[in-house]
């Protein structure tokens, strides 16, 4: 954040550029959500950045679709009886103002201070549809985090971990030693994650990944073998869906795109894919708590 002339100036900076395709969504008469507090939220920067960075509004399919999806596995697992949602790098996502909730359902965000602070600032006269908590953590302080997921842990019975479009900033280590530490709670059932191919990823890398690695939010996350990196780590996927095909079925993918579907099965290689994954924790499976190790 140290630079105020630079179009990204942290990886805070990319939950506003997201934010703005929530207001494009919103403002369709065929939206397929609403979120009447992302414009707020997003502020005139979000819209800068979107209309100024790379490619920066040629995507706006994908984030459209992978709300959607968030959307859908969040209301499934909420509906199948989890009464902890943790939103893990939670931006300026607005869930628990715009969805239909129970209002017992604890929703606990986790982000840097910086995004804490603002979001509490523009929202500050909104009321949840639940009981929101927000929590100021670094997650890449494994201790400190640790610590908050057993804290967490002891407060529910059943919850659903959701990291939307946290992964692609980490490096594989990262990703399993998070992967590691959610799985040792018991409590923590379902993982919401998205990923990316390896040839998406090096596309995201040469176009607006440029700007945001000057900005130290580089893209560097797109296992090869997609859902089934985290199966070692104690995860295994429940349902996997495609941002293309989603966007194509909800009538927003791009005609140009329309040729690479379908989607080929399997690991996806060099094709451009980006989907959204359920995680579940194998119930067969004792629960491996390695922290302690």
């Amino acid at each position: 954040m140290s630079n105020p002339e630079a179009l990204v100036r942290g990886i805070s900076d990319t939950a506003l550029w997201v934010a703005y395709f929530r207001v494009r969504e919103t403002q369709r008469p065929d939206a397929v959500f609403r979120d009447p507090f992302a414009e707020r939220l997003a502020g005139e920067r979000g819209i800068h950045i979107a209309s100024t960075l790379p490619q920066g509004n040629t995507q706006e399919w994908a984030w459209v679709a992978r709300t959607y999806l968030f959307d859908k596995f969040l209301r499934c697992e909420i509906e199948a009886g989890a009464d902890m949602v943790v939103n893990l790098a939670a931006g300026l996502d607005a869930r628990p103002y715009r969805m239909q909730l129970p209002g017992t359902l604890q929703w606990i965000e986790v982000d840097l201070p910086e995004i804490v602070s603002y979001k509490q600032q523009v929202l500050t006269h909104d009321q949840p549809k639940c009981r929101l908590e927000r929590i100021s953590l670094d997650l890449s302080d494994i201790l400190a985090r640790r610590k908050l997921l057993t804290d967490l842990g002891r407060r529910a019975k059943r919850i659903v971990v959701a990291s939307e479009g946290l992964l692609i900033y980490f490096t594989a280590d990262e990703v399993g030693s998070l992967a590691t530490d959610l799985a040792a709670v018991a409590a923590i059932e379902s993982w919401i994650v998205d990923l990316a191919s390896p040839g998406q990823l090096r596309i995201m890398q040469r176009t607006t990944g440029k700007k945001l690695s000057e900005a130290g939010a580089s893209f560097k996350f797109g296992p090869p073998e997609g859902q089934d990196f985290f199966r070692p780590y104690g995860w295994k996927s429940e349902e996997v869906r495609g941002l293309l095909q989603t966007a194509a079925d909800l009538n927003r993918a791009p005609a140009e795109l329309m040729s690479l579907l379908p989607e080929p099965p399997g690991a996806k290689g060099n094709y451009p894919w980006t989907g959204v994954c359920l995680l579940k924790r194998p119930t067969d499976v004792p629960n491996r708590n390695r922290q302690d190790r």
